[in-house]
């Protein structure tokens, strides 16, 4: 028995499938199998009862689980006192977040990520969608709506700004816009309704009461290639318009809306190095990154 088997038979045992342990490990299912069979053999029992549903602990299983999380505590302590160890986290992480978030921040984050912790695998699930934890599509999820309840850890990694945009050739083709009653008279482009994995998403009711969602998407960025073409006017993030000259802000004084990003974690992977280094990592960058999410007014009035 040596601690590389244990390490397998926690991710296992938290994992409860071999696909998903694998991944997490970095390494193939057949592995993670070979090296919880070889730590059954010397243990001399049964650690996992293989059902059609995945692995669950037996009572061998479960009397072991907590003598080795123990083990794992007391290496992170001691990896967090020596700072020259954070060059050998490795592993795997797979983070999901917002498609405008993940294309637009945090790909470019991830690659100092990588640069610092250069033997670390990271998968980024980019969707204009939510992703789910306890579908154990992520290991880390940052999304826009805040469970009720489950076993995650959960923080407010920072909120962020949107405001209304339009093009300058809709602007210059259609009548000015000095007041939200004149909304009415023009075309917007918006999410499918049907379609929103977020009430959080909801402008256009809040903003103006209008059918005119000429064009709509379930993408973000899509919709803000459509109002840089000139399809009409949009609610969009301001740290994704912010770069795009052909974006210009509309009743900037009075219109602006300001929603929340939650990242969430599964409790029982808290105290996996890989995990706690990407995680504090990820608030990291978030705290630094307030300028563009949040700009300031004058920064604004200025986009």
């Amino acid at each position: 028995m040596d601690w590389e088997q244990l390490r397998f038979f926690l991710e296992l045992a938290r994992a409860g499938r071999l696909v998903i342990a694998a991944r997490r490990m970095g390494v193939d299912h057949t592995t993670v199998s070979r090296k919880v069979q070889a730590l059954e053999k010397d243990l001399g029992r049964p650690l996992f009862l293989r059902e059609p549903e995945g692995y669950k602990l037996t009572e061998a299983g479960r009397a072991l689980l907590p003598q080795v999380e123990a083990m794992e505590s007391a290496f992170v302590g001691i990896s967090d006192s020596l700072p020259n160890l954070g060059e050998q986290i490795s592993g795997h992480v797979r983070i999901g977040a917002t498609e405008g978030y993940s294309t637009l921040l945090l790909a470019e984050q991830l690659v100092e990520l990588g640069q610092r912790f250069p033997h670390l695998k990271v998968d980024l699930l980019a969707l204009p969608r939510a992703v789910q934890l306890s579908r154990n599509e992520a290991d880390i999820v940052i999304t826009l709506e805040r469970p009720e309840r489950g076993p995650f850890i959960i923080t407010r990694l920072t909120d962020y700004a949107l405001h209304l945009y339009a093009s300058a050739d809709y602007l210059a083709a259609h009548p000015p816009i000095t007041e939200r009653e004149q909304l009415r008279e023009h075309r917007f482009v918006s999410y499918v309704d049907d379609l929103l994995f977020s009430k959080e998403l909801i402008f256009l009711d809040e903003l103006v009461k209008t059918n005119k969602a000429n064009l709509r998407s379930t993408s973000v960025l899509a919709q803000q290639q459509a109002v840089a073409a000139g399809a009409g006017l949009a609610i969009l993030p301001a740290f994704a318009a912010r770069t795009d000259p052909r974006l210009h802000r509309v009743l900037a004084g009075d219109v602006s809306f300001t929603r929340t990003f939650w990242m969430l974690m599964p409790i029982e992977l808290k105290d996996i190095a890989r995990m706690r280094t990407v995680w504090n990592f990820l608030r990291e960058q978030a705290d630094a990154q307030q300028l563009v999410l949040l700009p300031t007014q004058s920064e604004q009035e200025e986009t």
